[in-house]
Formats: structure tokens, C-alpha cells, sequence
């Protein structure tokens, strides 16, 4: 009876590349279909398994989060920050149920210390049956372990194998999606179902089997289709340290790359407000001034539009003094990572006490925004955004809590990025749009302390309604915009 038509499994062609002299002993081989035969194993050996698990998350740790990546006992990893080889793969092929089991040596570790992440992957092993199966793994998070969980789904749905050395069989590019236990032990940087990188896995049948079949059907034809390759994935995670979104779906595509953009954000349009009722900014590194706020120069990044995914770094920084007041605060290094809907604000912060580095300084809102690029350019516009705690936490003093709280609205961001050389990008548009604040501030008698130099004095939270001109005023208007908590405890700490 001829074989049926269907795409040959992985165990399929296991059992074939036996019938075929792969080792000196003939056993029958069984197609994809079935075949009746008793459980007997073939021993498989010299295994390798090819894979990066994600090539955005690889970039994510050794760019923005300034983390290393390192591949010790059996593992290595290719120039360049390429993918991952487990090697020594041994296990077993069940001629009864065609399933797989191979085990890899090697671990590679992810870790970052500025974005506080140490994640390792140990113990790899490849399970498959018919057109499914997993890569699995333990995996610890910041010391915390998840054993032999399914950290990958493998579709072997029309993978033909190809011929390796030494009889060896290669499966090329086997599409790969997190699971949901992937997803928990990556803390969440990215979702059930994101796409990763594919795997490639190469296996040599070691040996007879086990118990000897009591039936032989007919060997499945030694396959003539040729391998299909199928580019590498090239797509942008999430960091997320920033939780990565968390850095960025099943239908992820190769990233595009960006040649060029900007960033127009103006911090909190009552803090700047307040800072110009006696102080005053300077930018620097490129920064400039644009009618609601400022605009940052594109630094680097990594765009994919299909996968709504980005990570952005923006240079130049604005500096805040207000002297009366004890107020010296710089923002600068503001970095931009986008999943989908969510994203994350990241910026160091430097005062005379010294600078808090990539402090997740608020999340954004992208429900709204489209990724879609015009005119070969990408704008994320007037994204909104609020504090997150640590946040808000920076505008503390040393006498005074903050007068911000999580969740508070700050400025929205506009992001630009051109995806096409010479793209023209749009105009500065970041702090408010219309001369109108989107900041809640409050105007009471809170207070947003400055961290200062030691004088301790604390940054009243000043409402947008409040002109600069009643700042200047009378003790009555200053107290009516919310500064009355400036003078109090300027007094207390007098």
C-alpha cells in the first residue's frame, strides 16, 4: 500500500534515515500516518539544537539594558550575538508512537544589573510527536526556578528533513511560539503565543531498537522535497527591566530598520511652569525647544510595525533649576519601549546627590496609536502617559514626600521614527498639544519635592491653570496655585 500523502513528521523520517543506513542495523521505517509495530525505541545521539529563543530579546539585553548574555557547559553562541548550539542531544525515537525525546547540554544566562533581571536556561530538551511539539527547559528569574516547563510550542506542520554528516537529519527552521509557562519565566516581558526564533535540530539514530518490531510495513519513501528555509526572525522585544514589553503576536515580522527620529516631550507642563516662576531650563546634547515642551534626537532603535513593537533611545537632556528653591534635576538618556498598547518611559535622573539610572519613570498609554508608517515614517502621536511610583518617587525631598503620586498624568509624547532614508520626519510636537496641558496636577497644598543639594526645600505641584504671572504674584497667588507648600517648608526647613 502506498503512503499516504501528508508532510512528514520528525519521527517519520527518524525511523527512514535508518531503513536508509544511517546506522548498520535495517530498521523498518514508519510513515507519518501509522503503521503497526510494537513499541520499540531507537537510540538517538549526536544531537544539536540551533536556536535563540528570540533575537529582539538578545538585542534588548546587550543594547538598552546593557546585560550579557553568556552560553557556559556544552552551550555556545554564534558571532555577532547569533543564536544559541546545545549540543551532545541524546534520547530516543518510539517506533510505536513516532515521539521524540532529546536532551542538550549547555545554559545561557541573560542578566542586566541596571535593568535588575537574571535569567538563565538550563537542562534543554526537545519533545515531539506527529507535527507538535515543545522545547523544554528550567528556568530560573532572579534565582527563582520553574523546572522542566514547555518554554516553546514547535509546529513541525510540512518541515522536511534534509541530510546532515554522518547520516545525520536536519530540521530546518521550525516555527516556535512562547507558551504560557515561557511567558511567567521571562517575567512576563512577553505573551503566550509571541512568535520566537525558529529551531533547527539535527539527530543521529545511535543504535537498534529496544524490542523488535512484530510487524513491517512498507518503508516510507526517502523524502524528495528539500529543506525550506525560512528567514530568521529579526523582531523587537519589550525589555522590556523595563518589564519588557516588555518590550512585543503571532504574526511578528522581521524588524525594519530605523534610519532616523525624534522624540517631542515636554515632562509636566506645570513643573515647567513652576520651574519658569523663578528658574529656568537647559538643554543640551541636541535638545531642543519646541512650543509645548522639547524635542530629543534619535539615538538608536529597533522597529516592527507588524508586531506593534518598538525600543527607542533618544539623547540630549533638559535640566530644571529653580536656586531659591534648592531645585537642580536633569533628565537625560530617555529611552521609549512599545508593546502593542502598553509601553514604558525610561530616563536617568541626576541631581547634586548623583543620578538614579534607568528609573521606569512612567508607563504609556498606545491603545490608540497606530504603528502603521506614512510617508515612510512611523508616529506614535500625543501618546499618553502617567507616573509610574519610582516615578514619581524622584521628585521627593529630603524634608517633604512627593506631592505625585503613581498614576498621575504627565505630558503625552509624540515619537517619530523614519523607516526609509532621507524620510522627512514631522515637526517637534511633544509636551501639550493647543496651548492646553493634559497634566492633572494637583493645585492644593501638596507638594512635589525636589531633590536637592542639600537644601531640602520641597517643589509645590502647580496646576496648569495657575499663569506664570500669579507664580510671581502675591503670597495669596502663590498659594492659590498650589506653591503655598514651597514657602511652608522652606520655613521648617529654615
Amino acid at each position: 500500500m502506498a503512503a499516504t500523502r501528508r508532510p512528514i513528521t520528525l519521527a517519520a523520517a527518524v525511523a527512514t534515515a535508518v531503513t536508509l543506513g544511517a546506522t548498520a542495523l535495517t530498521l523498518p521505517a514508519l510513515a507519518a500516518d501509522g503503521g503497526n509495530a510494537a513499541a520499540a525505541k531507537v537510540e538517538l545521539k549526536d544531537g544539536t539544537l540551533d536556536w535563540g529563543f528570540k533575537e529582539s530579546f538578545r538585542k534588548y539585553v546587550t543594547g538598552i539594558a546593557m546585560g550579557k548574555i553568556e552560553a557556559t557547559d556544552g552551550a555556545e553562541q554564534a558571532a555577532d550575538n547569533g543564536v544559541f548550539t546545545f549540543t551532545d542531544g541524546t534520547g530516543t525515537y518510539d517506533t510505536g508512537t513516532h515521539a521524540t525525546d532529546t536532551a542538550f547540554k549547555g545554559n545561557v544566562r541573560f542578566s542586566s544589573t541596571a535593568h535588575a533581571f537574571d535569567i538563565k536556561v538550563s537542562d534543554v530538551k526537545v519533545r515531539t510527536e506527529g507535527t507538535g511539539g515543545a522545547i523544554q527547559a528550567d528556568v530560573s528569574l532572579n534565582g527563582a526556578a520553574q523546572n522542566d516547563i514547555d518554554l516553546a510550542k514547535l509546529d513541525l506542520t510540512g518541515i522536511a528533513p534534509g541530510q546532515g554528516e554522518g547520516g545525520a537529519m536536519t530540521f530546518k527552521d521550525i516555527p516556535a511560539t512562547l507558551t504560557a509557562d515561557g511567558a511567567k519565566a521571562f517575567n512576563g516581558m512577553y505573551k503566550e503565543g509571541d512568535k520566537l526564533d525558529p529551531a533547527t535540530l539535527t539527530v543521529k539514530a545511535g543504535g537498534a531498537p529496544t524490542e523488535k518490531p512484530t510487524e513491517s510495513p512498507e518503508p516510507t519513501p526517502k523524502p524528495t522535497q528539500k529543506p525550506t528555509a525560512t528567514p530568521k526572525p529579526t523582531a523587537t522585544p519589550k525589555p522590556t527591566g523595563t518589564s519588557p514589553t516588555s518590550p512585543t503576536s503571532g504574526s511578528e515580522q522581521p524588524a525594519g530598520k530605523v534610519y532616523d527620529g525624534s522624540l517631542g516631550w515636554g515632562v509636566k507642563e506645570s513643573f515647567r511652569r513652576y520651574i519658569e516662576s523663578g528658574g529656568g531650563a537647559t538643554l543640551s546634547g541636541g535638545a531642543e525647544k519646541n512650543d509645548n515642551g522639547y524635542d530629543f534626537p534619535y539615538a538608536k532603535g529597533d522597529l516592527d510595525s507588524d508586531a506593534r513593537k518598538l525600543t527607542a533611545s533618544f539623547g540630549g537632556a533638559v535640566r530644571f533649576q529653580y536656586k531659591a528653591h534648592g531645585i537642580d534635576m536633569k533628565f537625560s538618556d530617555i529611552k521609549v519601549t512599545a508593546n502593542g498598547a502598553k509601553g514604558t518611559l525610561t530616563l536617568d535622573v541626576t541631581t547634586p546627590k548623583g543620578t538614579n539610572n534607568d528609573v521606569k519613570f512612567a508607563t504609556l498609554d498606545l491603545s490608540k496609536a497606530s504603528y502603521a508608517a506614512k510617508n515612510d515614517v512611523v508616529v506614535l502621536d500625543k501618546v499618553p502617559a502617567v507616573f509610574t511610583a519610582a516615578g514619581a518617587k524622584q521628585f521627593a525631598s529630603d524634608d517633604a514626600p512627593s506631592g505625585y503620586k503613581k498614576g498621575d498624568a504627565i505630558d503625552p509624547l509624540t515619537v517619530a521614527l523614519s523607516v526609509a532614508d532621507g524620510a522627512e520626519l514631522p515637526g517637534g510636537s511633544g509636551g501639550t498639544t493647543g496651548g492646553g496641558s493634559t497634566d492633572s496636577g494637583s493645585t492644593g497644598g501638596g507638594s512635589v519635592g525636589g531633590t536637592t543639594g542639600g537644601a531640602g526645600g520641597s517643589l509645590a505641584s502647580t496646576g496648569s491653570s495657575a499663569p506664570t504671572g500669579a507664580l510671581l504674584g502675591t503670597a495669596g497667588a502663590i498659594a492659590a496655585a498650589g506653591a503655598g507648600a514651597v514657602f511652608v517648608a522652606r520655613r521648617r526647613t529654615s
